[in-house]
């Protein structure tokens, strides 16, 4: 396929114009999609621009000044028309989250790369080794929720896109050569399910890295910790981690000062963190102290299911079997069966091809392409084997 990136764009900032827009896309066959956010600079993250591009145009969206995108469901929602991304699950989610707009029919350039046994998967490692194109990364962490943005920042977002399609049509190609294509939609068409998880009133530790090492008196503690960094951070309109970062507060929950002298003995806190911060980390603490010791948190704990006696042996041939596959292949073994699937498959110990499809997260092309390997591994096993 020929193809020359656009190399103009235009930036779209008010309704008229993205309703135009919206009814050029009628009839497109791929949109290359890509989202600039806000994630390091505010508590609450929202999508700053959206940059899409197909065969004839480029355009730059600026929801802040557009908010309402509803216009845009449509050809997102079509079956028809592919949306190709790069890394798209944190696009999906947002898009989602921001807009309500779902995404059908998506192909995802990182992804195929990872089938083609790209070792670099990034989108300039991967424009680098396919066009000899090197992106300026230079704005990827600047705020992108600035207004008016300079010039050269929307240039920046521009460039994502524009080489998006030739990289799909170029990827496809090489997947059916490898036969490898139908693995890396089936994988697509779960990414485009992805929703923004929500906490729905959760203790804000479960999804706390190292809470689970914590005695019930520190995690009260740490939940308390974690509820004052969050409503200063919402106060503040600043991200949690540039509030406290994750380890002063595990420092502070586990070493449970409750003045300002044992709060300097933990050296977690700059000094301008401490003139900030320490009263009401210290009240935080104190709380945590208070709470009843009938109603102390427990960390949950899920007792791994009973394992079959010959599982782990089934276990160590599927994983032997798997590495020597990926070996063959060229590609990551966790892309062909990762850990939980193969446990899943050694304690369900299916007989046939039938019976492994409905093991747990098992895919279709994983059934059809190695279903047969998977069980003649399994049956080495099963004739030595009485009862399960």
């Amino acid at each position: 396929m020929d193809f020359a990136p656009p190399t103009d764009y235009r930036l779209i900032d008010n309704s008229a114009d993205l309703d135009q827009f919206a009814k050029q896309l009628k009839g497109a066959a791929c949109l290359a999609v890509d989202l600039e956010a806000d994630s390091m600079f505010h508590f609450q993250e929202r999508v700053c621009l959206i940059q899409i591009a197909t065969l004839d145009q480029s355009v730059v969206i600026d929801p802040i000044e557009c908010k309402d995108l509803s216009v845009l469901r449509p050809v997102f929602k079509d079956p028809a028309v592919c949306k190709i991304f790069h890394g798209a699950d944190y696009d999906v989610r947002s898009l989602f989250r921001d807009f309500g707009i779902e995404v059908h029919n998506l192909f995802d350039t990182q992804l195929a790369s990872m089938y083609m046994g790209y070792r670099e998967t990034g989108l300039d490692a991967v424009l680098q080794r396919r066009f000899s194109v090197k992106l300026d990364k230079r704005y990827q962490k600047k705020d992108w929720s600035q207004r008016p943005l300079p010039t050269e920042m929307v240039d920046y977002a521009a460039a994502d896109v524009a080489y998006l399609i030739p990289l799909k049509e170029q990827l496809e190609a090489e997947l059916i050569s490898k036969e490898r294509l139908g693995w890396v939609l089936e994988e697509c068409t779960l990414l485009s399910q992805v929703r923004p998880s929500d906490n729905d009133g959760q203790p804000l530790y479960l999804r706390f890295k190292g809470a689970g090492r914590l005695s019930p008196r520190n995690l009260a503690v740490l939940e308390h910790l974690l509820a004052y960094r969050q409503k200063t951070a919402k106060r503040k309109d600043r991200p949690l981690f540039k509030i406290l970062s994750n380890t002063t507060l595990l420092k502070i929950a586990g070493s449970l000062p409750t003045t300002g002298e044992a709060l300097d003995k933990v050296k977690a806190l700059s000094p301008k963190q401490k003139q900030m911060y320490a009263r009401g980390l210290l009240s935080a603490v104190n709380k945590g102290l208070e709470v009843p010791e009938g109603e102390l948190p427990v960390y949950p704990r899920r007792k791994p299911p009973r394992m079959p006696r010959m599982a782990p042996e089934r276990i160590k041939l599927l994983k032997g079997w798997r590495d020597n596959v990926a070996i063959r292949l060229d590609l990551d073994p966790a892309l062909l069966l990762t850990k939980a699937l193969i446990s899943a498959i050694a304690v369900t110990n299916p007989a046939d091809v039938a019976t492994l499809v409905r093991v747990a997260d098992i895919r279709r092309w994983q059934c059809e392409t190695f279903g047969r390997e998977i069980i003649a591994v399994l049956d080495c096993l099963r004739p030595a084997v009485k009862n399960n």
